[in-house]
């Protein structure tokens, strides 16, 4: 669905709310040539107390945290941010919603240099359902390895979450669509398996859980922090600091990305080797379950991590 099909009017954008249609920059902008940009994705929830954006704190940390490499003033405060999109959601009268905060360097000059360059800061929100599609979520998808590598983090930091780094993602999302995948996974420069385009992976053997460790040059996901909790509060062990092997996703038990767009889906093929049985795994069932048990507020557990509008 395009945003033109969406019920959306508003945009905060430099401390204003502003018509969509008006939220515009200048085609000289350094980020929209330099991919000089840091943002977030954050998902809010439609509760019985209402709409609930989850872990907006951790995600604000990282957006202030992916801006330091660059040198990037905010130029608004965390409190500012939150009430800016909490307005934001009351206004557009929005249940449930994606959230997308993005700060760049702006228009004042071309050099490669941002010095001389302000820092826009926007918050736009709308809806959007299952980021892989509803039945994704229950039968899982079909993944490929791409041929694109991630880049190592003595190239670019992996724990910014930049702009810029997204044509990465792109390429490997792109190539894995062409092909009749739903996604891909990408290796990193060594050969082991770092992440999928927007999001984390898990695997299963043997009733254990593991998933790639930050020196593997992944994004430092959210959701992946929400997964390790939930499954271990669950009973299970879990490898949170390892590396995975491209054969490794061939013989795993189970595996599923996990991502606040993707939420958790589950991989049933990784280059046309079925995965386990074909079809989602009983851990990853049951952590999926407990995730939207919590993000639905079936449970009043961890409700430090909700920031209810």
């Amino acid at each position: 669905m395009g945003f033109d099909e969406m019920d959306v009017d508003t945009i905060w954008m430099d401390g204003e709310f502003v018509d969509w249609d008006d939220a515009q920059i200048h085609v000289l902008t350094h980020g929209l040539h330099y991919g000089s940009g840091v943002f977030e994705g954050v998902r809010c929830y439609d509760t019985e107390n209402g709409p609930a954006i989850f872990r907006w704190d951790e995600h604000l940390d990282r957006l202030f945290e992916s801006a330091k490499p660059y040198e990037m003033d905010i130029d608004y405060t965390k409190a500012e941010l939150t009430e800016a999109t909490k307005e934001l959601i009351r206004r557009q009268d929005l249940a449930s919603c994606y959230i997308r905060p993005l700060a760049f360097y702006g228009y004042n000059s071309l050099g490669v240099s941002p010095q001389d360059c302000p820092t826009t800061t926007a918050i736009a929100a709308w809806p959007w359902g299952a980021y892989l599609g509803e039945d994704a979520l229950e039968n899982g998808i079909e993944v490929m390895v791409s041929s694109w590598r991630k880049h190592a983090s003595s190239q670019i930091p992996t724990n910014a979450k930049t702009t810029g780094l997204y044509v990465n993602s792109m390429l490997a999302g792109e190539e894995a669509r062409r092909n009749g995948y739903a996604e891909a996974i990408v290796l990193n420069k060594e050969g082991n398996v770092a992440e999928g385009p927007g999001e984390n992976v898990f695997l299963v053997r043997d009733g254990e859980i593991y998933t790639p460790g930050l020196s593997e040059s992944i994004l430092d996901g959210i959701t992946r922090d929400t997964v390790i909790t939930l499954a271990e509060d669950l009973g299970y062990t879990v490898h949170d600091n390892v590396s995975i092997s491209r054969g490794e996703l061939h013989t795993a038990d189970e595996l599923f990305f996990t991502g606040s767009a993707a939420e958790v889906t589950p991989i049933r093929k990784v280059d046309n080797v079925v995965v386990g049985n074909g079809s989602r795994g009983p851990v990853t069932e049951e952590l999926q379950s407990a995730f939207f048990d919590l993000v639905e507020r079936t449970t009043d557990e961890y409700d430090e991590w909700f920031e209810y509008v």
